[in-house]
């Protein structure tokens, strides 16, 4: 397997496919870098190099018990960067992976980067506090934290067959293959790992990350996403950035990376080529 070692010893996966410039991809929560096969397939078929990465504490990455939060996920990310001296990379992020993205701008800027794209991601700030009351309750996660501790497998699934992909409008055509990818990806995590990593996306602010970015920015979220609500996220996001592309996909849920993968497929390759 190909791995990288960070400075406290975590034990780092990553696939890389094709050949080409660079694109690197950052996963949400609980998944691993499987997540983001819809999309490297079609993009290293179409001349580009796909790196993707399992987030310490998720999928074949080793299972730290510290560490588990943005500051160090955005440290990994760039020792996965710097290791394999990536030049001109487009950084695209999903979820809590956008988060890692733009903590990653935050905190080592954009020597190695030419363009981000957040996808369904949770910038600025997911909570909802006195300077964010779009935001979600701190029970929203806390009820996370509760289902992870009760039946990690049961939450997953109940996730996957609810809200993740919409799965629970009226009208909608359930994917068992689709419930399975989500669950066997959550349960390859380890327990500790993805509870903080729930503090991680959803108390983490980075309105100030935002403000550091200075590459085209594409920003595509769905108008039914109840995971990460448009309004505190994409728009509020896209009022943050110098750069933005904003395109919203009407009626997408939070999975979109699945259940609209062959328009964010071409949205993505449009915005490559620039």
């Amino acid at each position: 397997m190909n791995t990288i070692t960070t400075k406290d010893g975590t034990q780092i996966y990553y696939k890389d496919w094709g050949s080409g410039p660079p694109v690197v991809f950052s996963h949400g929560w609980p998944l691993n870098s499987d997540s983001w096969e819809s999309q490297m397939l079609f993009l290293a078929s179409d001349g580009y190099r796909c790196i993707a990465h399992d987030r310490r504490g998720h999928g074949r990455s080793s299972q730290p018990w510290g560490g588990n939060e943005m500051n160090t996920y955005a440290d990994d990310l760039a020792v996965l960067l710097d290791t394999l001296d990536l030049k001109q990379a487009a950084l695209i992020g999903f979820s809590a992976g956008g988060g890692e993205v733009a903590r990653y701008i935050g905190r080592h800027g954009t020597n190695r980067v030419a363009r981000a794209a957040l996808i369904a991601a949770v910038p600025p700030l997911m909570l909802k506090t006195a300077n964010n009351p779009g935001g979600l309750p701190i029970k929203a996660f806390d009820d996370i934290r509760t289902g992870s501790i009760a039946d990690r497998s049961k939450l997953y699934q109940d996730i996957a067959r609810g809200p993740f992909f919409g799965f629970n409008r009226p009208g909608a055509k359930i994917s068992q293959g689709m419930i399975d990818w989500f669950w066997l990806q959550g349960m390859q995590a380890g327990h500790k790992n993805t509870l903080d990593c729930i503090k991680a996306f959803s108390e983490t602010d980075f309105t100030e990350d935002l403000g550091k970015f200075d590459v085209p920015t594409l920003i595509i979220h769905g108008d039914d996403d109840q995971i990460v609500p448009i309004g505190a996220a994409a728009l509020a996001s896209a009022k943050l950035v110098k750069h933005p592309t904003l395109k919203i996909y009407r009626g997408a849920p939070h999975g979109l990376t699945e259940t609209h993968k062959a328009q964010l497929n071409a949205d993505l390759l449009e915005f490559l080529k620039g």
